[in-house]
């Protein structure tokens, strides 16, 4: 991933709502959700759903596909693997084996050092 592509998926996620849908849809997991279920879920009007919809689809973390009228929106979870690749690839000063996964699935740590 390049620098550029990852401060543009970081300033994506850097507002609560996106935040928030990107973890609903992550959560949701590859079959996604519908626009409408996904308001519902987080109390947004649709305007408000859609801007924030369409931001996170610059920024390359959601896609869409149409499912009759509805349009079902998605995590891309090989930009998210991305993501998180470039944020620890220079865990432990760049000796990836010296990093161990924690409690959590994000919570890295590093040994002998």
């Amino acid at each position: 991933m390049e620098r550029s592509d990852a401060a543009a998926a970081l300033a994506a996620l850097a507002q609560e709502s996106r935040l928030d849908i990107f973890r609903t849809l992550v959560h949701a997991g590859p079959s996604g959700m519908a626009a409408g279920q996904i308001g519902d879920r987080l109390g947004l009007p649709s305007a408000t759903l859609s801007f924030h919809l369409n931001q996170l689809k610059h920024a390359g973390l959601v896609r869409f596909r149409r499912d009759g009228r509805s349009l079902i929106y998605a995590a891309e979870f090989g930009a998210m693997n991305a993501l998180m690749r470039y944020l620890t690839e220079n865990c432990c000063q760049g000796d990836a084996s010296a990093c161990i996964v924690g409690g959590g699935a994000a919570d890295l740590e590093c040994i002998g050092r």
